[in-house]
């Protein structure tokens, strides 16, 4: 469903992505671990070309773009195949919940308002968002402003979701009822892909664990695999240096 092909992408001269190649099937949850300055998150945004790599090919379903030839239709149609739940929350701040949540279905869906609302608060209802959907960003706490974010992300019936450290903006409290929302999207069948720092929800809701250092996919294994029985010594030297990774299991 999704393929990676030979993505390079450098920075000034810096290699940040060298000849990564991935495959991830339909339904699966993929989550991308490893040191700061890894590439995790330019790797997450070369999926819907927010960085344009500098060589490589990026497929998601029947939408595919290459490096090397890529037309605005093309990137157009790869980022129809998928949506992004960001750091920050993005939410438009003089937009109630409601607006933030059906802007894309009635501005670029071209969804007649009564669907795209009637759409947007069954959505809002599933994550425990309905009574807010009046209200305005500034009302909200932070774990409720991201999962508006999610809210925003899921209602145009993406192919695969990205999250980029979604809850890493996020104070202690917040956190779980954002990962909640996040596993109950995964149990669903949803196709995933997930930069994160939580490596106990990692564990929890990955079918695949990916090790990124320094560009480069050093390993993919299930999280059991990874963890526990890593088989390249550059990812055992990184739990092993790491105490929070150790204490998963």
């Amino acid at each position: 469903m999704i393929r990676l092909e030979h993505i390079s992408k450098s920075f000034g001269g810096n290699a940040v992505l060298r000849d990564v190649s991935l495959a991830i099937n339909k339904g699966e949850i993929v989550s991308i671990v490893g040191p700061s300055g890894a590439g995790k998150t330019t790797l997450l945004r070369t999926l819907n070309w927010l960085e344009r790599p500098d060589s490589g090919r990026v497929t998601i379903a029947d939408a595919a773009v290459d490096a090397a030839t890529a037309k605005k239709s093309d990137i157009s149609r790869l980022r129809s195949k998928s949506s992004m739940v960001f750091q920050h929350y993005n939410l438009f701040k003089n937009k109630t919940v409601l607006q933030n949540v059906t802007e894309n279905l009635i501005i670029v869906k071209k969804q007649p308002v009564t669907h795209a609302e009637e759409k947007a608060l069954g959505i809002l209802s599933s994550i425990g968002l309905a009574d807010k959907a009046n209200e305005y960003p500034s009302r909200l706490s932070g774990g409720q402003q991201q999962r508006v974010g999610i809210a925003r992300a899921l209602a145009v019936d993406p192919e695969v979701m990205l999250f980029d450290e979604p809850t890493s903006a996020l104070d202690p409290e917040w956190v779980a009822e954002v990962l909640e929302v996040i596993k109950r999207i995964a149990l669903g069948g949803m196709t995933m892909i997930l930069v994160s720092h939580e490596m106990h929800f990692v564990r929890d809701v990955s079918t695949r664990v990916i090790f990124l250092d320094g560009g480069v996919l050093v390993e993919d294994g299930t999280p059991e695999e990874i963890f526990i029985h890593p088989r390249q010594e550059r990812t055992r030297q990184f739990f092993m240096k790491n105490s929070e990774y150790r204490e998963v299991w």
